[in-house]
């Protein structure tokens, strides 16, 4: 690395808050100097590099092509350095452990479980949010997500957790006296589906179901979706391990299932160095899987 040729930290410093908080004031209020020093940075900045970093010609400043170059750069080795400098001073500790996992992950796995791990480490605490939206993973935000899917996200680290198809599910007196061979022939059928983009959603689509619905469609909250189904409410397209114990039992009858192609639940975090309640949290997952598919694989 050719130190003399990097710019002055001071201007990526202040370029970076610009880019996080949106604009010059609000950059300097981040950075506690005035909205000018920073104006005085940016210009600085953008001289010793010899190019513009930002477009002035509209009402509002925004990034050119260099300038979104440098910001990615820019934003993920400085938050590298607050994630290493929070772990060795020990200051993210006390924070809650952020999660951001689906709805129906939340209910159907993941809060049935969770007082396991409150038991074992009542220090950490939790902060779980249920959203359907992909919501960014950072250092000093979202610790950790489980999300469905094959991977990767770029930028991220990810590895599959849980492998586990989609399948398309109803209770047996719905589906009495249909012939159901295709998904096209559940087009007549009602329909529940969780708020949101959901694991459920991309089958829908990929199928070609979702525009061609025309029996009754209801969105509704996760934790209600598997309740209505086994109620006979609606066919639904949930993950097959949430449902397991439904097939067992002949609560719910499997229409459909998705190719099994790798596809299932992934830890997702960022690639800097876990704090210690984010190790802890992908440990437990591990091993509860792994305790929970031996015992499976034991009856």
């Amino acid at each position: 690395m050719k130190w003399r040729d990097l710019p002055p930290l001071a201007g990526i410093r202040a370029f970076a808050a610009f880019v996080q908080t949106g604009g010059v004031a609000e950059a300097g209020a981040a950075l506690g100097v005035s909205h000018a020093a920073v104006s005085q940075q940016l210009k600085a900045l953008e001289k010793h590099l010899g190019v513009a970093l930002l477009d002035r010609s509209g009402r509002a400043l925004s990034l050119t092509d260099e300038g979104r170059h440098l910001a990615d750069a820019a934003l993920e080795g400085f938050a590298k350095m607050a994630d290493a400098t929070a772990h060795i001073t020990g200051a993210n500790d006390a924070r809650p452990l952020h999660l951001s996992v689906t709805p129906s992950f939340a209910a159907s796995w993941l809060m049935p479980r969770l007082p396991d791990f409150r038991a074992q480490h009542p220090e950490i605490n939790i902060l779980v949010d249920p959203s359907a939206d992909l919501v960014p993973v950072s250092p000093d935000g979202v610790d950790v997500a489980i999300r469905y899917g094959t991977g990767p996200w770029p930028g991220l680290y990810n590895e599959i957790w849980m492998e586990c198809p989609m399948v398309i599910v109803a209770s047996p007196d719905l589906i009495k006296g249909h012939t159901i061979r295709q998904p096209s022939d559940l087009k007549e059928a009602p329909w529940l589906e969780e708020f949101g983009r959901s694991e459920g959603t991309t089958w829908l689509k990929k199928h070609g179901v979702a525009s061609g619905i025309t029996g009754s469609f209801i969105q509704v909250p996760g934790n209600l979706m598997l309740d209505g189904a086994r109620d006979g409410q609606g066919v639904i397209v949930t993950v097959e391990c949430f449902v397991e114990r439904d097939l067992q039992a002949g609560r719910l009858v499997k229409l459909f299932e998705e190719d099994r192609d790798g596809a299932g639940y992934h830890i997702v975090t960022h690639s800097g160095v876990p704090r210690p309640p984010l190790k802890a949290f992908v440990h437990w997952l591990r091993r509860t899987l792994r305790k929970e598919t031996d015992a499976l694989s034991k009856r």
